[in-house]
């Protein structure tokens, strides 16, 4: 599977034009598109640094390309998310110390798992959503 170069969305191997934009393609889709002079999928996979996805957000080529939209806006909301739980987290602590003792280990292992993991699809060209996050993360990134 390839990307559309005009709006990053992916195209069927051998497709002419774009399902999502409708623009047609002077060659078959290629299976790695390049956005700025970085392949969409290494640029998909910095977005998880955080500092990166805003970048992306705001530079000009970067922000037009779906794929890395997705990406970048995905890493943004997990930081987030990872934040308000981390908080939640820290109320319990004062609270239960001993119980929160065993779970901010088992917590932290999960999202550096998981961490790896988006890191991972996301080098291979996938658009792997994690649940209810992925899902405002595509909205996002479908509003170019």
């Amino acid at each position: 599977m390839g990307f559309c170069s005009a709006c990053g969305a992916q195209m069927l191997d051998g497709a002419l034009t774009c399902a999502a934009c409708g623009k047609s393609a002077t060659s078959p889709a290629v299976a790695v598109a390049t956005t700025g002079g970085m392949s969409n999928n290494v640029a998909g996979m910095l977005a998880y640094f955080l500092f990166p996805a805003l970048v992306f957000l705001l530079l000009e080529p970067y922000n037009k390309n779906r794929f890395i939209r997705f990406h970048s806006f995905q890493s943004i909301f997990l930081a987030a998310a990872s934040l308000i739980l981390s908080i939640a987290l820290g109320m319990f602590s004062q609270v239960l110390f001993f119980l929160m003792f065993l779970v901010w280990p088992l917590v932290g292992l999960g999202e550096f798992i998981l961490w790896i993991v988006l890191l991972i699809k996301a080098y291979q060209g996938q658009m792997f959503k994690v649940p209810f996050i992925g899902d405002i993360a595509e909205k996002q990134a479908n509003l170019v």
